[in-house]
């Protein structure tokens, strides 16, 4: 009997080894081809590093290559050609910017062009928090995988000579300069500068620090540096001209553009080398005490189960079952997605950089950067908030350091660096729409102030341009700028919109009933001839000709940025009774919302649409057509393949918006604490809430969906039925239960 027990509890035990957990699920390889711009390297939830493949470098690899188009990620799948692995990478970013401090091992002799170094590769493996592949040249197998801070890397190499290269000219940012200096065989330190995001502001290029370190003592160790090729009489006496200079030995730092430094290693047998580099935005002292506090007494394989785990407790806030496997690899991975940017700017010790003149600063939380706030203040924080809320409240307040430190809200900060990038004023609706779900502990008279400046202050005014016009004419203008004065006026309105919100909460009732007011002007934009939005001309009239259709496909216009009318006209969800009611009612505005589908003027690759299917909830009895569209758009464009995003996921803004509909509820309107309903993929989905600011444990969401097929027959909250296919947050997140009743 006692050995049938053993046995028993031996297979069951067994069972549940073997099941899977949401860290599984995870297909790092999604996004990193149709310009997902994904990569697959190890990164910690939120990291400051990443160690990705830098494989866009080269002729090999046209046409995605670098130095050849516009390309933003240090990593396309289809390419095979690879120059080494980055340390310092964004992820779903339209920009080229960082990817940097690349290190490569080879064998034999040694070769500092990264174009003769450069190997293809092959048995390439990505899961969470680990990377691998073989480097084919040289038959080096590498692993890789990431802390917070450091990036550490194994490097299985063959009898024989060996080296371990660190290249600092080569990288996805068109910033130049760096220094190095070989403090002993075991270590190297630098620093490497990066920035011009977009190629706006060159003037703020900053500093990366580094410190790498390996296990084994090299045998010989130098630095390279490879000098401008220059022209005239000079030239003629140049020897070395254009060509790298090897300094073997050499201990003092090395400054340049194209420089390099190098370990060099003779193995009487095949030998592991594991490399550790810790990153710093302050100093390089900072730069080896994140080195030595994460990792100095871990190795490889504990850094990567702690990673592991660490992925999965996160992943695991939100827990699915039934529904089909590929639905599930989505999910996590979109999941996933969102879980990298924002990501963590200060050092372990609690210091960051400040705002542009970069003195040193501290924090007793994490100061989050990456906010591309354009892309991300639609769904992504939203999720944050109720998934993730005490990191929500984290990224607002950074949000009001950056305040504190600049005088501003930021745009599109990176690296305390405000590139202000796109349009829009849009730090604020994120602070409106995080309060009023509930997460108070910030100074909210601060965020409140900061958002009414940037929408009050005329001149010197770098988050909303124009805004003169704005205030005295209600929109911008053809002449106002040469780019986006609709789409402009409409970002200002959203953003009042979530001051009015906020103004309410807190009890400012003039200030309440005036950004109210300000919140509807895009319709003095509305044309009825076309049905849709308008650009106006500075004396009022229309600018004429008019072709709604310019702007798609990034073409620049004077209406509408990255879109056109049709992919703009419905982005008023804080109006959008308001809107039907300029469309002559229910019935027009469902018919135009569904040209948009039908005349192929939908983007799901861009933000300004992005809320388009969840729009036909809005008139009773045509709900069917946002869950069968959203059903569709989730078939089409989100998959388990590299290409399987459906464009740049602009730092997880598209990946939220699956994570958002294969739930079953959507944030339609951004400073608004409302959700509206589609059908979700799985028939249990269980949200595990913080209880210190939901005073709920877990939120479970149940549904006898079997096939796409199906619609919303009945709608259960906590066993009542539901009227309607909206629910507010604090509805949601008290309600212990939702339920959907699916019938075909």
């Amino acid at each position: 009997m006692q050995y049938k027990i053993i046995l028993i509890i031996a297979v069951f035990s067994s069972g549940l080894f073997a099941q899977k957990k949401p860290v599984d699920y995870v297909n790092p390889f999604i996004g990193t081809s149709n310009y997902g711009t994904t990569n697959p390297g190890p990164i910690a939830v939120r990291g400051m590093v990443s160690v990705s493949p830098f494989n866009v470098a080269g002729p090999k690899n046209m046409p995605l290559e670098k130095d050849s188009r516009w390309l933003s990620t240090p990593y396309v799948h289809e390419n095979t050609f690879l120059t080494g692995f980055s340390h310092v990478n964004l992820s779903g970013v339209g920009c080229p910017d960082l990817g940097v401090i690349l290190a490569m091992p080879t064998t034999g002799a040694l070769e500092v062009d990264h174009l003769k170094y450069g190997s293809s590769y092959s048995n390439e493996v990505s899961e969470v928090g680990y990377y691998s592949n073989t480097l084919d040249n040289y038959d080096i197998k590498v692993e890789a995988t990431a802390t917070t801070r450091v990036g550490v890397s194994k490097y299985f190499f063959p009898k024989g000579d060996a080296n371990i290269l660190i290249n600092l000219g080569l990288g996805l940012t068109n910033e130049q300069g760096a220094s190095v200096k070989v403090v002993s065989p075991t270590e190297i330190e630098g620093v490497r500068s990066v920035g011009s995001f977009c190629y706006y502001k060159p003037e703020e290029a900053y500093p990366v620090y580094f410190v790498a370190r390996f296990s084994k003592p090299a045998d010989e160790f130098g630095v390279w540096k490879k000098p401008t090729t220059y022209k005239g009489a000079e030239a003629e006496w140049m020897g070395y001209n254009g060509k790298e200079r090897i300094m073997k030995g050499f201990t003092k730092e090395v400054v340049g553009d194209s420089i390099g430094t190098y370990m060099r290693y003779n193995f009487s047998k095949p030998t592991v080398v594991e490399m550790k580099i810790g990153v710093s935005y302050v100093s390089i002292e900072n730069a080896r005490e994140n080195l030595e506090k994460e990792t100095a007494t871990r190795t490889f394989d504990q850094i990567l189960v702690e990673a592991k785990a660490n992925w999965n407790s996160y992943l695991s806030k939100i827990e699915v079952e039934g529904g089909l496997e590929e639905d599930k690899m989505k999910f996590y991975t979109a999941l996933y997605h969102t879980l990298i940017h924002p990501n963590t700017l200060n050092d372990f010790n609690g210091e960051y950089p400040k705002m542009k003149t970069r003195e040193t600063l501290r924090t007793d939380d994490t100061r989050y950067t990456v906010f591309s706030l354009w892309d991300t203040y639609r769904n992504l924080h939203q999720l944050m908030s109720l998934v993730y809320p005490a990191q929500q409240s984290d990224m607002v307040k950074s949000m009001l350091q950056i305040y504190d430190e600049s005088g501003w809200l930021p745009k599109w900060e990176l690296n305390a660096t405000e590139t202000t990038t796109m349009v829009g004023d849009p730090a604020g609706i994120i602070i409106a729409d995080t309060y009023l779900k509930g997460i108070t502990d910030f100074d909210v008279e601060k965020a409140y102030a900061a958002m009414v400046k940037s929408a009050d202050q005329l001149e010197g005014n770098p988050l909303r341009p124009g805004l003169k016009d704005y205030i005295e004419k209600g929109y911008l203008t053809t002449k106002t700028t040469n780019s986006g004065s609709v789409s402009t006026t409409q970002e200002y309105n959203i953003s009042d919109y979530a001051i009015a919100q906020l103004a309410k909460a807190l009890g400012k009732k003039s200030d309440y009933k005036r950004f109210s007011k300000r919140s509807l002007s895009y319709r003095k934009l509305f044309d009825k001839e076309f049905n849709l939005l308008r650009p106006k001309n500075d004396d009022g009239s229309w600018l004429t000709p008019y072709n709604p259709e310019s702007g798609a496909n990034f073409e620049k216009n004077l209406g509408f940025i990255e879109g056109n009318a049709w992919q703009y006209t419905f982005m008023v969800t804080h109006d959008t009774k308001g809107l039907m009611k300029l469309m002559g009612g229910p019935k027009p505005f469902v018919n135009r919302l569904q040209d948009v589908f039908d005349k192929g003027q939908y983007d799901m690759a861009n933000e300004p649409d992005i809320a388009y299917p969840f729009l036909f909830n809005y008139v009773k009895g045509e709900e069917k057509r946002t869950q069968k569209m959203v059903s569709e758009l989730l078939k089409t464009y989100f998959k388990n393949s590299p290409d399987g995003l459906p464009g740049n996921d602009d730092t997880g803004t598209m990946s939220a918006w699956a994570v958002f509909s294969m739930m079953g509820i959507y944030p339609v309107n951004p400073a608004n604490t409302t959700y509206t309903i589609t059908s979700p993929k799985f028939n249990k989905i269980t949200i595990h809430l913080d209880p210190e600011y939901y005073g709920q444990e877990k939120l479970v969401i149940t549904s006898n969906v079997s096939d796409e097929n199906q619609f919303i027959k009945e709608i259960k909250v906590q066993g009542n039925t539901h009227k309607g296919y909206f629910i507010d947050h604090q509805e949601l997140v008290k309600a212990k239960s939702l339920e959907f009743l699916m019938e075909k």
